[in-house]
């Protein structure tokens, strides 16, 4: 599905992005360092008042690290959903996934698991992949593929997609549904289109996201499967879904996988916004409404 039309709400935010030039934290390198000290030392890794006030909301841990599991207080037995929060795999959890949390749990009743990622510069790929591993065992290994559901936004959804290939490599049950927001699913930031894109997106720029990649992926090559899923096999996944906006400068991520589905014969439920930026789908626009309601209905299905 493309849409063609692009609400007045989220054209006074693209406005404003321009105009306060937020680009600039991903265009300068070292505002875009300093930014990685900001949201590590300030990161909201917990949930909000407003969240613990509505939801029941419970911590547990995978190696010392935090994980949150909410869920509605007269739960019955929902869809789990294991979601990987977005940030470029250097920045923190931020205040809107919490309220888009807020709004998937009001919508559909089912339980959200987020686990606190370790991130770059400390931490890099083949360890946040084991810790990935071990929170899937701990918190949805159990559950038949049906009642699974993992997503995630931008760096997030490339973990969430590495973590799906993974469990089918080995022979595991893979969840029935993955949904992957505004996808970062290949570090080489190679693809020729991306110079263009990067001066039409008013939030994220190559820089910064080379950077990222450069801090993330240490002695590894960008092109190993678990950096960059996009490639190779991707049959035997379960139902793929994608989110994507045309003014991110991942929109070539999304409509590669596009292509290498349709050359496998894989489904794909592909979902581009006409003048949407990256990770709109968990901003208060009617278009994130929109998108909601959409995955409410994947995290419905049966």
């Amino acid at each position: 599905m493309t849409t063609s039309k692009t609400s007045l709400r989220a054209k006074a935010l693209y406005a404003w992005l321009r105009l306060t030039d937020r680009k600039r934290t991903y265009a300068d390198i070292d505002r875009f360092r300093k930014s990685i000290e900001r949201s590590q030392r300030e990161g909201h890794t917990e949930p909000s008042r407003s969240i613990r006030r509505r939801f029941d909301v419970r911590e547990s841990d995978v190696d010392g690290r935090p994980c949150y599991t909410i869920r509605p207080h007269d739960a019955g037995i929902g869809k789990q959903v294991l979601y990987f929060h977005g940030g470029a795999y250097v920045h923190q959890i931020q205040h809107d996934h919490w309220k888009f949390f807020g709004r998937l749990i009001s919508r559909t009743g089912c339980t959200v698991t987020v686990p606190i990622y370790p991130l770059a510069p400390a931490h890099q790929c083949p360890e946040t992949v084991e810790f990935v591993r071990r929170a899937y065992d701990k918190f949805a290994a159990g559950l038949q593929p049906e009642e699974q559901v993992v997503m995630g936004d931008s760096a997030g959804a490339g973990i969430a997609l590495e973590l799906v290939k993974s469990l089918r490599d080995s022979g595991r049950p893979v969840p029935k549904e993955t949904v992957l927001l505004s996808p970062w699913l290949d570090l080489t930031m190679s693809h020729p289109a991306q110079p263009a894109l990067d001066r039409r997106d008013p939030y994220l720029a190559l820089t910064g996201l080379n950077e990222a990649a450069r801090l993330y992926s240490g002695p590894l090559p960008r092109t190993d499967p678990r950096l960059s899923p996009l490639s190779g096999d991707l049959t035997g996944l379960g139902n793929l879904t994608v989110y994507i906006g045309t003014r991110d400068v991942l929109l070539t991520d999304a409509r590669r996988l596009r292509t290498l589905c349709t050359e496998q014969g894989v489904p794909l439920g592909y979902h581009e916004f006409e003048g949407m930026i990256h990770a709109w789908m968990i901003a208060a626009l009617p278009e994130a409404a929109l998108a909601v309601e959409e995955i409410a209905h994947l995290v419905d299905r049966r």
